[in-house]
């Protein structure tokens, strides 16, 4: 990690910031052109950080080299029923990890996730999910997560 990297813990300050690196990383996740309609998403992700950061559901890093954007990492915490194995039902889920593609290998994302498993861990978390890339998968596993096998999900 090069010493001019700066991890900043995003505020409400930083919320446009926060709407344009969403979208960086949707399109790259996605594989979607420029020329792709995301005006929605963006309202959405607008709305979602305006409350989220505010009631603090959501804690978001952006990195920066020289006061250039070059990645981003977020997570998100939830509420379920207890169980026996989750006695708080207190979850997190990881989302919008991205590195600027001449940026990575450099442990970046690794630091970043770190941040955040770090701010989940402080909040009681003791579940902690996220939906890998293949590029990010490598990452996650030597990381400690495993796939789940028992989840199922629909789609409506």
């Amino acid at each position: 990690m090069k010493e001019n990297h700066e991890y900043k813990k995003a505020t409400i300050a930083d919320i446009d910031e926060l709407v344009r690196t969403r979208i960086i990383v949707l399109r790259a996740a996605n594989k979607l052109s420029n020329d792709v309609d995301m005006s929605l998403v963006e309202k959405e992700s607008y709305e979602y950080y305006k409350s989220a950061l505010e009631t603090g559901e959501h804690i978001a890093y952006l990195v920066y080299d020289n006061g250039a954007f070059i990645g981003a990492g977020g997570v998100s915490f939830y509420q379920v029923m207890p169980t026996y194995h989750n006695p708080t039902g207190k979850k997190a889920y990881i989302m919008n990890m991205y590195t600027a593609p001449e940026y990575r290998r450099q442990r970046i994302a690794l630091h970043t996730l770190d941040l955040l498993v770090k701010d989940a861990k402080e909040q009681g978390v003791l579940q902690i999910s996220l939906e890998a890339t293949d590029m990010g998968r490598p990452l996650y596993e030597r990381y400690g997560f495993v796939k789940m096998e028992d989840e199922v999900e629909l789609k409506v």
